[in-house]
């Protein structure tokens, strides 16, 4: 630690402290304004744990909601919303992308995080390119979505036009940082076989939801598959995997569903069945009731909600390279490995650890928020989970009880969501830091398993 900076040493001793204060206050400037009645088409005042819950959701990216957003808040409060999800999107994807950073400088070689994790792609030498990287991808691919929907709104749905640009500005930002905010009370229903709104709405959600380093990587290589690092690898074959398990599993479910699927034609089921295995990756829209959806449906969409997407990224979740680790040290040990590898890599062991950590407390806290829910409101089992981990995987799908629950569970919730956003990045900092070598080891004995 000799000879490195106060400032740095600090935010790397305590990174957690910096992540969740900054945005605690984004929250609450977001809460004071939309507490206000120029924020509300009504012009009453909105009650302050309304507001607190609202500002919490878009700055999380969750899309959450205790009330309409298309019909509660004004224009005004519209615009608060969409910038706070755009400052809690791209603000979480610089923070975390510049902790990256700041941590691969840190630990060097010794702790091997580079190697580990982004191998060189992020250093403390590209801060501007990382920023300007970061505007750029945000800027475009929110630029080309919002002109797709606005077309599309205006010409296909005989929306007027300044309607129709609000609307897919809107709907662009929300996708792109995964909020999954909508001005349409049932979300994106209204457009069920669209393809022309669904399509750039999941192209959006998958791009914000790579990571910006797996971006970056993308764009380092110009797409060659074997000069990418293994932390992209990791993702890209996490993320088509789950896509087309989440597709199949739920297209096999509910195509028989006469609440969801089942009244559709064959290229609509494939349409909606895809955008219902896109969106819980964190995204949160839905263009089929989810209350309507199986119980077997919903609990793969809980499955997905909680392994999220990518890390750094607009996302929440435990991750999708967490789960794959987790994935791949299940797979060494069936079969008798000594060391678990991935695309002809050895993760190391602290990595291991690291994301059984991350993945076992995100179960604690999870279990923990819906156990208190359903002690304090009568709600099912199957809801109170639905709605715990949708809040902790900031997804903001929903099975419709989120605006007739009690005050404790709306502040569980707001918790939840807060955790899940800030918390993998920051405990995953913090796990990396805490990191040293012992200068003994005690004698070996191992417990029965099983």
């Amino acid at each position: 630690m000799e000879g490195t900076p106060t400032g740095r040493r600090s935010l790397l001793d305590h990174p957690a402290r910096y992540v969740v204060s900054g945005f605690v206050a984004v929250i609450s400037i977001g809460t004071a304004l939309l507490s206000t009645p120029m924020a509300t088409r009504s012009g009453r005042w909105t009650s302050l744990l309304d507001a607190a819950f609202t500002a919490t959701s878009a700055v999380c990216v969750t899309g959450l909601a205790v009330v309409d957003t298309g019909t509660h808040w004004s224009g005004f409060g519209q615009f608060v919303i969409l910038v706070l999800i755009q400052v809690g999107g791209l603000g979480f994807m610089t923070v975390s992308s510049l902790l990256v950073m700041l941590l691969s400088k840190r630990l060097g070689l010794r702790r091997q995080l580079a190697a580990s994790t982004e191998r060189g792609v992020l250093s403390l030498g590209d801060v501007r390119h990382v920023l300007m990287g970061l505007g750029v991808i945000t800027v475009s691919v929110q630029f080309v979505v919002a002109v797709m929907l606005t077309l599309r709104f205006w010409v296909g749905h005989d929306v007027g036009f300044g309607r129709a640009l609000w609307s897919g500005i809107f709907h662009s930002v929300s996708a792109f940082n995964n909020a999954g905010f909508s001005l349409y009370p049932d979300s994106l229903i209204g457009f069920s076989g669209d393809w022309m709104v669904l399509v750039p709405v999941v192209a959006a959600i998958v791009i914000g939801g790579l990571g910006f380093p797996v971006l970056v990587d993308l764009r380092r290589v110009n797409g060659r598959w074997s000069a990418l690092t293994l932390h992209s690898k990791v993702t890209l074959a996490g993320t088509a995997a789950l896509l087309v398990i989440g597709f199949v599993v739920l297209i096999t479910l509910e195509w028989t569903n006469p609440l969801t699927l089942g009244p559709m034609p064959i290229p609509q089921k494939v349409l909606d069945g895809g955008f219902a295995a896109v969106t819980p990756r964190t995204a949160g829209f839905n263009s089929i009731d989810v209350a309507g959806m199986r119980p077997e449906s919903l609990l793969a969409t809980i499955g997905l909600m909680f392994i999220g997407a990518g890390s750094a990224g607009t996302s929440g979740g435990i991750k999708v390279s967490t789960f794959a680790i987790l994935a791949l040290v299940i797979l060494s040990q069936l079969r008798g490995e000594t060391d678990v590898t991935g695309f002809h890599r050895r993760i190391p062991e602290g990595t291991q650890r690291q994301a059984i950590t991350v993945a076992l407390l995100a179960v604690g806290v999870v279990l923990g928020a819906t156990a208190v829910m359903l002690v304090s409101a009568e709600i099912e089992l199957g809801d109170a989970l639905f709605e715990a981990v949708s809040a902790f995987g900031t997804v903001g799908l929903s099975t419709g009880i989120t605006p007739t629950l009690p005050t404790l569970d709306k502040i569980v919730l707001m918790a939840l969501m807060l955790v899940g956003r800030v918390g993998p990045i920051t405990l995953g900092a913090a796990l990396v830091l805490k990191s040293h070598p012992s200068r003994f080891r005690l004698p070996q004995e191992g417990p029965l398993i099983g």
